[in-house]
């Protein structure tokens, strides 16, 4: 005869995860005021993972959060990652050259009619275009296809 399995403690982030399932559930109207202040308690006090889910086990089982946020994409339907062209990625460029453009030009007419020479549009172009390099290397890289990588590699 093995010896009985000793309960598994309960994490604040596991407490704080019920909470937000049972905040979900009042908000859908699966719990009154009363019976939800009482198993927030309940939540909250719980000291091993067997009374925390008892707080829970009479509602359904999966999370309303995820279903909330479950893709609405239809079987079959492909979504395709941005490219370089794509206008997510080139409407932030435009107008970072637009800006840049308005910003030189400024610069431009006070260094031809003042003694005003500081080149402060640099200032504008480089830090943001820094950022703008960044975020779309960033962009570009984390929507790459990890099935293509290791289908190329087993070539």
């Amino acid at each position: 005869m093995s010896d009985p399995v000793p309960s598994i403690g309960t994490s604040d982030s596991e407490r704080d995860r019920v909470a937000g399932l049972l905040q979900e559930y009042f908000a859908q109207g699966r719990l009154d005021h009363e019976e939800f202040t009482e198993r927030l308690g309940r939540a909250y006090k719980s000291k091993t993972a067997e009374e925390l889910a008892r707080v829970t086990s009479d509602l359904p089982e999966r999370d309303p959060v995820d279903v909330g946020k479950a893709t609405r994409t239809e079987p079959g339907v492909v979504v395709h990652p941005l490219r370089l062209r794509d206008p997510a990625l080139m409407v932030p460029w435009w107008l970072y050259g637009g800006v840049n453009i308005l910003c030189f030009s400024i610069w431009l007419i006070l260094y031809f009619t003042t003694d005003f020479t500081y080149p402060w549009f640099l200032w504008v172009l480089g830090p943001w275009g820094v950022l703008m390099v960044a975020v779309t290397f960033g962009v570009l890289a984390a929507q790459r296809d990890p099935h293509a990588e290791e289908q190329g590699e087993g070539r």
